[in-house]
């Protein structure tokens, strides 16, 4: 009955889809009336001359800065008011008033720019028309203008503009689609951005359609022609549309946001992006938050080099160990008495060593994976009972260590630590920190001093462990986890990141958490020095910020749930201009990858003979060098692109299409360039090949053949024309298997794709059901026999949707933390926004701090007193003197200061007159020496110091909470909202210390007179002339370290590319003082309490 009823519903829903349409045609149907629009203000235009039409921008950009003059206008009173206001609670009233303005900006900028639309895409379309024929030179190589918009490109214009997704076909032009709305946005004055995937589309793009831009009277930047922290690349941000690379855009983010003057500064905010190739962006880079990072001081670095060669032995003896496993194994599993005993000892060594060939070759025997499988459910099961009831525990004690390949992780077993360190089994014991210092706080037999020295040796040695520990599990995942010419590349003796998705070099791009140094390592390359975060913001919330965010690729719908959930972007799926005729085979399979790749070849070589071009898709560059010397070998000449021959992309693109080339590439997918096809390899004046999707208001042509004359062609078999893709395997997620067919069939060309797969193929080996196995055990595949049937490439489908889910959990889980940190960073970002701005603002927020600093100190010296009498006066009165140099009057006089209310006012009154007299000592100094607010620049120093070192240490901390939160699982507890409640109360923590800092630094501040160089020198904001000389004394703030941009995955990316002149020092000013921390040694505790070492907390300076 139940099947009946489905049945019944899909009718319904087939007929009720007839009637009205998909989603996608309804939507379509509704812009059917703006695409009219611009025709008719075509027809108008066609009559203009080049110097009226070009007349037109300025005379929409008119008609919409009149349509929001007054809002605008409203915007810009109330941020000067907000700037001017000393009174706290009035600056909340007008920042309030402020967010509603900046929303009615908004909103009426939007009404504005859709009004004139059909005017303005009309007007990009006659431009085109008339830059026919003309010359433009891209990327160094002259090049025709040949493109005037269709009307789907119009319509994905109009998507793009309404802040959607438009997902385009491969061919069908969305480099120029992107012109129309561009050019409308940029009309507003607030800037458009185009974010790419790569430079290179980024510097191509912004040279060809900035032709266009140009002669239509805007102006055109690219981020990656200049470089970071530079006027150069202010001036880019400056033009009416910036062109650039995602990862850029969010670098020069958070470079702004640790700068020490606003002219430094480069972008000027958010208002409009389109992201090319969308999916690749906002979903396959999701999971890896930018990170601005810079060196620590680390003596950990050498550590990696000496644990190497122990590691090296320990993988060493591991292999013999999984090798003699599976030796034991391969007669039992062939019994059926013996099978399971068989089975468990390949579940040993499958989670000893996953990819050893042996086994590999093992698993493909009948039933063997499946029997596999059982051993490890019961495994799991086994590990859920009490541990006395526990029978499997020794699956994992003859090894010495355990991968987890879907989880990318490892973990020392008992027998590893005891290899490691056979003289003291306890070396990588890390101690229980929370137990040890509570037992010793509660040891009466230990004096204050001896309790602080017990205290430091339990925190040394949990440092030093941890660290240990920690270098150990880096090795291991280097050694056990990460492939040479797979995951990275070694060129002139540096270890260089392979893009996963598009197989590009990821230069001056580096792992974190201490992984590069061990890949470094493993490798036998100078190990760089270790880093630490300064600054991160993910993707998602980078985009997030613009008041308008749309999308264009060829692959979105399947992920369109995704893109909604996240970010609220809609989907809207544009038709193509001509028929797609591209005939889509399904997938090949063969028991072992040697099986697979002799077909392939096969396969290879027969297309080639027929004349046809062929494009061979491999997911790393071991695949596409062992195929290239595979062809080699059979005489066929060939051209590869992958990472390490990137340099000729647009050489060996340019020829793929023409007819017997043969070419080999490295996840073509995320190269954004077509493949146009080259004489003869279209033979057909008529197509026989049937279209599988119709051109945009036309239904699906039937071929004007007869069915004869098409099954003689073999044009829906095997087509005799067009490009051939042949994938080498599937890739973890649809949508870059989807981009790889869609290099064939674009435009209306005819073509084919296939997937060459095998069970030894990662993503079957991994994710694949066995269902698969146990169908070619059923059917008695035999070596080289192929496996092809709609259920097998509709199971494979199923595993990549599983992988889709958990990376879609990943993506999320992270923009959960990472919105924690969010609405942190906001905070602090706002906060040095004050600072960077100055004026009474920044003095009414300066003096807040001053006097809730001075009401913490007051109440940490009452403590838990109940009365007056039991204070200690002569105490309040030195750590008053010495924390803020203030006398509070009255303080050991308990007739004037009576309570805790009383002590407050006091003490406020005192912070307030000393802040006071600070600022008009700067004024007496000014007066001395011809300076211009020299005290508001001061002021704004110190805040922004004390920000960003405060912030550093937050993001360290909160790094080490994140990565132990986990843990809190095991206690049933949900790691997110521990995660929530503790970096709340780290952020309290935060903003109390940085007041206390601030207001102590700004307080004991001292100014001389000092002699001037040249007859100028540089104040304490770091840039601008004080116009005489000025000394400034006072507590030394940590130097900035020198900063790295960084993008940092699941092991995280730390690039080592330099941030730019972000922190210029003072000339002519310096800060100086005694250091406090002499006799501390580098590993030690800091005296300041955080916990962490020195040499990581203030020894940093050293």
């Amino acid at each position: 009955m139940g099947c009946i009823a489905n049945r019944g519903l899909m009718v319904v829903k087939d007929w009720f889809t007839k009637i009205v349409g998909t989603r996608f045609q309804r939507e379509l149907k509704r812009v059917r009336p703006v695409v009219d629009a611009i025709h008719r203000h075509e027809e108008r235009l066609k009559g203009l001359s080049d110097a009226e039409l070009q007349a037109q921008t300025p005379k929409l950009r008119g008609l919409i800065a009149e349509r929001t003059g007054q809002v605008a206008a409203d915007v810009e009173r109330l941020k000067k008011e907000k700037h001017d206001c000393p009174d706290a609670e009035q600056r909340k009233e007008l920042s309030t008033r402020l967010s509603h303005a900046e929303a009615a900006y908004v909103k009426a900028l939007q009404a504005a720019l859709s009004d004139a639309l059909p005017e303005a895409f009309a007007t990009v379309r006659e431009a085109c028309r008339r830059l026919l024929g003309s010359e433009v030179v891209v990327t160094g190589h002259g090049l025709k203008w040949d493109m005037v918009p269709y009307d789907v490109q119009l319509i994905g214009g109009i998507v793009l503009h309404q802040g959607k997704i438009a997902e385009m076909a491969t061919g069908e032009g969305k480099t120029l689609v992107a012109t129309l709305p561009l050019y409308l946005n940029a009309l507003a004055g607030r800037g458009a951005h185009l974010v790419t995937v790569n430079n290179y589309l980024a510097r191509r793009d912004s040279q060809w359609m900035g032709h266009l831009f140009k002669w239509l009277g805007l102006t055109v930047g690219c981020i990656d022609d200049t470089e970071p922290s530079t006027p150069e690349r202010r001036a880019a941000y400056l033009c009416d549309i910036t062109y650039g690379t995602n990862n850029e855009f969010g670098f020069d983010y958070l470079r702004d946001n640790m700068v020490f003057t606003l002219d430094q500064r480069v972008q000027r905010g958010h208002a409009y992006a389109i992201i090319d190739e969308v999916d690749s962006i906002l979903i396959d880079e999701a999971r890896t938050p930018l990170i601005i990072s810079g060196p620590v001081g680390s003596e950990s670095d050498e550590k990696y080099a000496q644990f190497n060669a122990q590691v090296v032995q320990l993988v060493r003896r591991q292999t013999a160990v999984v090798n003699d496993l599976i030796a034991k194994a391969e007669p039992l599993v062939g019994d059926d008495k013996t099978a399971y005993d068989g089975a468990v000892l390949l579940y040993q060594a499958q989670l000893g060593a996953p990819k050893n060939k042996k086994l590999l070759k093992l698993l493909q025997e009948p039933g063997v994976k499946s029997l596999v499988q059982r051993v490890e459910l019961n495994v799991l099961a086994d590990r859920k009972l009490p541990a006395r009831e526990q029978k499997l525990r020794h699956i994992e004690e003859e090894l010495y260590f355990v991968l987890d390949e879907r989880g990318h992780s490892v973990h020392l077993t008992d027998k590893g630590v005891e290899t490691m360190s056979p003289q003291d089994p306890n070396l990588f014991v890390v101690p229980d920190i929370s137990h040890a210092v509570h037992e010793i706080e509660h040891d009466d037999r230990l004096s204050p001093k001896e309790k602080v020295e017990r205290r430091r040796e339990v925190e040394s040695e949990y440092a030093q462990k941890s660290e240990t520990l920690h270098i150990i599990h880096a090795l291991l995942r280097a050694h056990a986890l990460y492939e040479k010419d797979v995951d990275y590349v070694v060129q002139d003796g540096k270890v260089l990141i392979v893009d996963e998705f598009t197989g590009r070099l990821m230069h001056g791009r580096r792992w974190s958490e201490g992984l590069h140094q061990a890949v470094e390592a493993k490798e036998g390359v100078a190990v760089q020095e270790e880093t630490q975060t300064l600054a991160t913001i993910t993707i998602q919330n980078y985009f997030r910020m613009y008041d308008k965010l749309a999308g264009m690729t060829g692959t979105a719908e399947t992920e369109e749930t995704e893109f909604f959930q996240i970010y609220g972007l809609e989907v809207v799926v544009i038709p193509t201009n001509r028929p797609v005729r591209r005939v889509d085979k399904h997938d090949l399979i063969y028991k072992t990858r040697r099986e697979k790749y002799n077909a392939l070849l096969d396969e290879v070589e027969r297309q080639h003979g027929r004349g046809l071009p062929v494009l061979v898709g491999t997911v790393n560059v071991d695949v596409s060098e062992t195929l290239s010397r595979m062809l080699k070998r059979r005489g066929l000449r060939h051209e590869v692109l992958n990472a390490k021959y990137h340099q000729r992309e647009a050489e060996i693109v340019a020829q793929a299409g023409q007819p017997a080339a043969i070419t080999i590439a490295t996840n073509m997918a995320g190269r954004g360039t077509d493949i146009k096809l080259g004489p003869g390899v279209k033979q057909c004046q008529v197509c026989g090949i049937t279209a599988h999707q119709a051109p945009f208001g036309q239904q699906i042509e039937r071929p004007d053949l007869t069915a004869e004359e098409i099954k003689r062609r073999g044009c829906n078999d095997d087509p005799p024309c067009g490009l051939v893709i042949i994938g080498t395997e599937r890739h973890e997620a649809r949508r870059i298997d989807r981009q790889l067919r869609g290099r064939s069939g674009r435009q209306g060309d005819p073509g084919q794709s296939v997937f060459f797969l095998s069970l030894e193929d990662d993503l079957m080996r991994l994710f694949g059901s066995d269902r698969i196995a146990r169908w070619m055990d059923r059917t008695g595949a035999e070596e080289n026999e192929v496996i092809t049937h709609p259920w097998v490439t509709s199971a494979i489908g199923q595993a990549q949707k599983r992988v889709e889910l958990q990376n879609f959990q990943q993506r999320k889980r992270l923009l959960e933390y990472d919105d924690v940190m969010n609405q942190q960073r906001e905070v602090i970002y706002s906060l040095r926004l004050f600072a960077l701005e100055g004026g009474e603002e920044l003095k009414a927020e300066a003096l807040r701090m001053i006097e809730q600093a001075v009401e913490r100190l007051a109440d940490e010296l009452i403590g838990t007193a109940k009365d007056a009498y039991q204070w200690d006066r002569a105490l309040m009165e030195t750590e008053f003197l010495l924390k803020f140099l203030i006398s509070v009057p009255g303080t050991t006089d308990p007739a004037k200061i009576r309570n805790r209310d009383e002590l407050l006012q006091a003490a406020q009154q005192a912070g307030r007159a000393a802040f006071d007299a600070k600022l008009q000592h700067f004024q007496d100094v000014e007066a001395k020496v011809g300076a211009v607010n020299l005290g508001g620049q001061a002021l704004s120093h110190i805040m922004l110091t004390v920000i960003d070192e405060k912030w550093k240490d937050h993001l360290y901390d909160l790094d080490q909470l994140r990565a132990a939160i986990q843990y809190r699982a095991w206690g049933q507890k949900d790691p997110l909202l521990e995660y929530k409640s503790e970096a709340y109360d780290m952020f309290v923590g935060l903003m109390r210390d940085l007041h206390a800092t601030f207001a102590e630094r700004w307080l004991k501040l001292q100014i001389e007179i000092g002699p001037s160089r040249g007859g100028t020198a540089t104040g304490p904001a770091g840039g601008r002339p004080l116009g005489g000389a000025g000394l400034v004394k006072g507590p030394a703030p940590r130097r900035p370290a020198p900063m790295v941009a960084s993008k940092a995955t699941a092991g995280g990316l730390v690039s080592g590319e330099p941030a730019g002149g972000s922190r210029p020092a003072p000339v002519g000013a310096s800060v100086a003082t005694s250091n406090p921390y002499a006799d501390v040694g580098r590993n030690d505790p800091c005296p300041c309490g955080s916990g962490k070492k020195f040499k990581k907390c203030h020894g940093a300076a050293a």
